[in-house]
């Protein structure tokens, strides 16, 4: 197998600049499964057929190509499949597209990165070497994990990758002290909002937001074909049950520290799954354990509704096993700075800001920076 993961050992083949360039157009479709791009070529370097994962359940990249290439009336034995994400080896959804590039006949697979999942990591390429099929690693690596920012982070770190949102005028506030403010982001911004949030396969908010807001916390803004899941930190269980966020068709789930039948059973009644998952006492009420919440997140399937017995606590460890397409980008809120800072009475120019606020601002963006290291670490 070559290794071409010094991305300076090489020039980016243009099959595989386009494998990854479908693979981004289409990543809103994909979660909780990765998105990933594939282009098949001839032995001249002529395009036979192209693919990229489709929404969950439907066909992975490779399976896509095949098709397109047998659509186009392309033969593809001896090609060579540029596929930006290593070619599973397991039975999940679908069947194993090792195998399948095998028996098409591929005689060679350039690959982006492995795939970081337990059940192929490097398996799906042994399958295709002990095949005779010739495997290079390495093209696309970073622009290809950073597509799946997300799936990596389960997979290595097991828990979700966060982004954050944050619409504040620069001075620290998110709306005039009477209330009247319903935006302080322009329209292009709250686009932009929008279209990180197609990205993610699950929204997370506070019971506060939700009490004083009343959101729906859907996708309204940009072109989606799902909703990604409504996640509601809800120490005490009160997400009203007349609330905008039932209007949207996804799933809600609902993380309390307080036992509460009656409430329970209303929310679930309302289509929510609410999981207890205790922490600290503050002010003498529970708290939800937030490190808990993320590493049950991680093994969460966001597509499906899930009752309470399949929480990982009810079942044990090993009746809960490890999937390769769950709960993967995971999106709180992303940081938005409007050019303004806003006080008690009006709204002032960024060049009245103090000094107080910047250092807030930089201490935010050295956090987020480091969360990032991490994950690469």
């Amino acid at each position: 197998m070559i290794n071409g993961n010094d991305r300076n050992n090489f020039t980016l083949p243009a099959p595989m600049a386009l494998a990854l360039d479908l693979a981004a157009a289409n990543r809103n479709a994909t979660p909780p499964n990765p998105s990933v791009g594939c282009v098949i070529t001839s032995a001249d370097g002529a395009m036979l057929g192209h693919g990229f994962t489709q929404a969950t359940g439907g066909p992975h990249a490779e399976i896509h190509a095949l098709r397109d290439a047998q659509a186009r009336g392309n033969a593809v034995v001896g090609a060579t499949a540029y596929v930006t994400l290593e070619p599973c080896a397991h039975h999940g959804r679908t069947a194993p597209c090792c195998d399948a590039l095998v028996a098409a006949g591929i005689g060679k697979v350039v690959a982006a990165i492995a795939d970081p999942n337990p059940q192929v990591a490097g398996r799906g390429f042994a399958r295709l070497q002990a095949a005779g099929v010739v495997v290079e690693v390495g093209p696309g690596a970073e622009a290809a994990r950073e597509l799946n920012l997300g799936f990596f982070s389960r997979m290595v770190r097991k828990t979700p990758w966060l982004r954050m949102k944050i619409a504040a005028s620069l001075d620290g506030r998110t709306a005039l002290n009477d209330g009247t403010s319903q935006w302080i982001t322009s329209d292009p911004a709250r686009a932009d909002g929008h279209a990180w949030r197609a990205r993610a396969s699950a929204v997370l908010t506070g019971i506060g937001t939700v009490l004083e807001d009343d959101p729906q916390l859907d996708v309204q803004l940009v072109d989606c074909s799902r909703q990604p899941m409504l996640v509601i930190v809800d120490s005490a269980l009160q997400t009203p049950l007349d609330a905008r966020l039932w209007h949207s068709k996804r799933p809600v789930l609902i993380y309390g520290a307080v036992p509460d039948a009656p409430r329970q059973a209303a929310l679930a009644e309302r289509g929510a799954t609410v999981v207890l998952l205790p922490g600290a006492t503050v002010g003498g009420r529970s708290k939800v354990d937030l490190a808990a919440m993320l590493a049950d997140l991680a093994v969460r399937d966001p597509v499906r509704r899930q009752g309470a017995e399949n929480h990982p606590a009810r079942r044990g460890p090993a009746a809960h096993p490890q999937r390769p397409r769950q709960l993967s980008n995971f999106l709180n809120r992303l940081w938005l700075h409007p050019p303004i800072a806003i006080t008690r009475s009006k709204l002032q120019k960024w060049k009245t800001l103090k000094a107080s606020s910047l250092s807030t601002c930089a201490r935010c963006a050295r956090t987020l920076q480091e969360s990032a290291r991490t994950c690469e670490r």
